[in-house]
């Protein structure tokens, strides 16, 4: 395989998740680990009983990213967190792929499947949830475009590609070859 880790970024309701569940039957034979960012924050909190992450301060942030970066110098990750890639963007063995999509319609339907709430509600969870982000890391991390395809190999537009689909760009990309 032409990487030894994988990180999948991307904004709600890209198909992060979704892109990580159908990379594991491939990758975890093969001694690759599986993580989010959610699941490294929830990690830590139970180490260092910190508060949830949009309250935590710069170096709880540091830290956290700390620990991203640890992680992929171990090798054979797959690391799904919206600033994973960004992170990432200076390690060649990482493949960094950003998952897009540029239906807002269909960004608004996934959140109102899969959190059973209201189209009007999960138009504000985005609009909301994203500008926060964003806000939040500009302040700690400065005035980038997290989502700028130049930190990344791999660019999928999930709205024209679907989930076999961006798994077959991402382990084609990977050099991925089934023995």
């Amino acid at each position: 395989m032409f990487f030894t880790n994988i990180t999948i970024s991307g904004g709600v309701s890209t198909g992060k998740n979704t892109l990580s569940d159908n990379l594991k039957p491939y990758l975890e034979s093969h001694g690759w680990k599986f993580t989010s960012g959610g699941q490294i924050l929830r990690d830590f909190a139970k180490e260092y009983v910190q508060p949830l992450a949009s309250l935590a301060d710069k170096k709880i942030h540091n830290l956290i990213d700390e620990r991203t970066i640890k992680l992929l110098k171990e090798g054979h990750y797959v690391i799904e967190a919206w600033l994973a890639g960004f992170f990432a963007r200076n390690m060649k063995n990482t493949l960094r792929v950003l998952l897009i999509c540029k239906d807002n319609a269909l960004k608004i339907d996934r959140v109102v499947n899969r959190d059973k709430i209201s189209v009007a509600m999960a138009k504000k969870y985005i609009k909301e949830r994203e500008e926060a982000n964003f806000r939040e890391w500009r302040k700690y991390y400065g005035n980038y475009n997290f989502f700028d395809p130049k930190y990344y190999q791999l660019t999928i537009d999930t709205y024209t590609s679907g989930p076999m689909e961006t798994l077959g760009k991402v382990l084609d990309k990977l050099g991925f070859k089934n023995k």
